[in-house]
């Protein structure tokens, strides 16, 4: 018997037009891999000329909802998504505060209303009366959507015995140039598509729906390399031009899952199968960045900047080769170099997912450019994870002087919901 993909059906101007979606697993990864048609229709419309390339973008022609479009993630699962999907090339991040006379009940209320409408903008379908339309001739196009909760969510709500351990504010650092106003948040919301118009109409939505339970405290927005950009899948570059997150773990290697997600034991129950999140705002000093040479650059990292292969030789996943030296008997891999010291095997074995967003907000007085990342790291433990390696790089990091932190949040992010549930409901209703 043969399966039919399922379906979003969109308005082509002059009906309903079924199209396929592919719907990607828990990790993030397509049960297809499709070469997108814009892809090779970009090019030769790039090689016939402007005008058939307008032809093929008037509305009502009758192209087809690329793969690119059609990828659709979960919403329903094990864990939430967001956490192991791939690296979307539009994000938004939103913190929360619950407001005045918002408790336990209201906050299940507004978790309720906030998975519905995610469930449907995951799956392409209008998110009901919250919907701006924004995103209506669009499919899913991978969109993720993940919740978590900040330390003072459970004072606002009276749920402090159910406040993990490892929840505990973190600690400063030197480095930390933090604002307040653009940190922490009773509610955390990760939003992530390979649409830009989507990936607002979600964050919208959700603001929307918000109602007088909860306002914004802070918004920040990024981007990466849209997918079928390169001639073949490569690691994520950032704002420094630097290959970011080799040495990430991955779905299906030996403890990824302890690395990542919360076991039951020494937990609350509610937090099985959810992770724990950091997310920090960090500039990039650009100006300095961009005046040192490409050696010099490479020595502050410890990797080639052409292919981020370790400066001791090999290709990028290459190990790295930390005593190998010159003829001059000096390591070539920096003692502070930012690859040698964020090593797993230099901290204590701490591991996490690092998922980044790039983003730029314009630039100061001066002309200098406020860009960096949004970094978003995932782990079992932030006293495991991040933490004892934020605290080495702190004392030695040959990268501290051309970055800078400005923002820090750090969160629980629950399991994913099971069908009939939503976000969150074992712990408020537990």
């Amino acid at each position: 018997m043969s399966h039919q993909p399922p379906s979003v059906d969109l308005d082509s101007g002059s009906g309903r037009l079924s199209l396929p979606v592919r719907v990607k697993d828990a990790s993030g990864v397509s049960r297809r891999r499709l070469l997108g048609t814009a892809g090779a229709t970009g090019l030769l419309l790039g090689a016939a000329g402007g005008v058939a390339g307008h032809a093929a973008a008037t509305p009502g022609s009758g192209t087809p909802l690329t793969s690119l479009g059609s990828d659709r993630s979960p919403f329903h699962g094990t864990h939430q998504s967001g956490i192991t999907s791939e690296l979307q090339s539009h994000g938004h991040l939103v913190a929360f505060d619950l407001t005045a006379g918002t408790g336990r009940r209201e906050a299940a209320a507004l978790m309720r209303r906030w998975s519905a409408s995610t469930a449907r903008l995951m799956a392409g379908e209008p998110a009901d009366d919250g919907d701006i339309d924004v995103a209506r001739d669009s499919g899913p196009s991978a969109l993720t959507v993940t919740f978590g909760f900040g330390h003072s969510f459970f004072d606002r709500t009276g749920l402090q015995s159910q406040r993990p351990r490892a929840l505990d504010p973190l600690p400063d650092f030197s480095s930390d140039r933090l604002d307040k106003a653009r940190s922490h948040g009773d509610l955390w919301v990760q939003i992530g598509a390979n649409d830009a118009l989507v990936a607002f109409n979600a964050m919208r939505v959700l603001q929307r729906k918000t109602g007088s339970a909860a306002r914004v405290r802070w918004q920040m927005s990024g981007f990466n390399r849209s997918p079928g950009a390169t001639a073949h899948p490569v690691t994520a570059r950032n704002l420094m031009g630097q290959i970011d997150g080799t040495r990430n773990p991955r779905p299906g290697e030996e403890n990824f899952e302890k690395s990542v997600f919360v076991s039951a034991d020494g937990e609350p129950t509610w937090m099985a199968n959810g992770s724990y999140v950091v997310v920090r705002r960090i500039r990039m000093l650009l100006d300095d960045w961009e005046k040192l040479s490409q050696g010099d650059q490479e020595e502050v990292i410890g990797r080639r900047k052409s292919d981020g292969a370790p400066l001791s030789g090999g290709t990028e996943n290459s190990a790295m080769e930390l005593e190998k030296t010159d003829a001059e008997g000096n390591l070539i891999v920096p003692i502070n170099a930012h690859a040698r010291i964020s090593r797993p095997d230099y901290n204590q074995g701490a591991t996490i997912l690092r998922r980044l967003f790039s983003y730029h907000d314009g630039y100061d007085k001066d002309g200098t450019p406020d860009a960096g990342m949004l970094f978003v790291c995932w782990q079992a433990d932030p006293l495991r994870g991040f933490i004892p390696v934020q605290r080495h790089l702190d004392r030695g990091d040959a990268l501290s002087q051309y970055i800078r932190h400005e923002a820090s949040g750090l969160y629980a992010v629950p399991g994913g919901a099971a069908d009939g549930e939503y976000v969150g409901q074992r712990l408020l209703e537990g």
